[in-house]
C-alpha cells in the first residue's frame, strides 16, 4: 500500500509544477521522492538533516514497550517537556537541523516557486514549527501527518503561513485580506 500511496501522492504533487525537490535521506523518504522525480524528471537532493528524529533506547520499540521501561520519561514527553526520548533528539534539535536547510532551498527557488520537501511526520511537523516561528511546546498542536500527505507554506506578509495540513490532495488558494 505504501508503493501506490507515494504513486498517488507523487501524481497530485507534479500538478503543482514543483521547482525542486529535497528528501531525506532514509529508504523510504527516497522511495517516495523517487515516485515525485520520475514524473517531474527533478533531481532529488538528499539530506541526512531531513531525517526523523532519532529516539535513542526507543528506536524500535513498541508503545508497550516504551511505556513498560520509559513510562515517567513518556509521560513527560507527552505533557510537553522537553525529553531526549530515549536518550535521542530533543524536538528543537530537529528543527535546528532541519529548518534551515528548507530555508535555503526555498531560497534559491525563483519567484513563485515550488519546493517539495520528502521526510517524516516528527521532523515535518517540528520543521513547520520552527518555520512558523511557533514556540516549541505548541508544536504538538500541529498534530501528525498521515503517510503520503503533506503541508502546504507560502509566505505572507509576516512570513510563513500554514496553508494545508494532512493534506491529500491538490491545494485550493485561500484569497484573505492580506494575499
Amino acid at each position: 500500500m505504501g508503493v501506490e500511496q507515494a504513486r498517488r501522492a507523487a501524481r497530485l504533487l507534479a500538478a503543482l509544477k514543483p521547482d525542486a525537490i529535497i528528501a531525506s535521506d532514509l529508504k523510504r523518504a527516497r522511495r517516495t521522492a523517487a515516485e515525485l522525480s520520475a514524473i517531474t524528471r527533478l533531481d532529488v537532493v538528499h539530506d541526512e538533516a531531513l531525517r526523523e528524529t532519532y529516539a535513542g533506547a526507543w528506536q524500535g520499540l513498541t508503545h508497550d514497550e516504551i511505556m513498560a521501561a520509559y513510562g515517567e520519561q513518556y509521560a513527560a514527553w507527552k505533557r510537553g517537556e522537553p525529553v531526549r526520548r530515549g536518550g535521542g533528539e530533543l524536538e528543537t534539535e530537529v528543527a535546528d537541523r532541519a529548518a534551515p536547510l528548507v530555508r535555503l532551498a526555498a531560497d534559491k527557488l525563483p519567484d513563485d516557486g515550488t519546493l517539495v520537501v520528502v521526510s517524516h511526520g516528527g521532523t515535518i511537523r517540528t520543521t513547520i514549527g520552527r518555520l512558523l516561528g511557533l514556540e516549541p511546546h505548541h508544536w504538538e498542536g500541529l498534530g501528525g501527518l498521515s503517510n503520503c500527505c503533506w503541508s502546504v507554506l507560502g509566505e505572507g506578509a509576516r512570513g510563513w503561513r500554514l496553508l494545508e495540513h494532512n493534506a491529500g490532495t491538490l491545494p485550493e488558494p485561500v484569497l484573505g485580506d492580506d494575499d
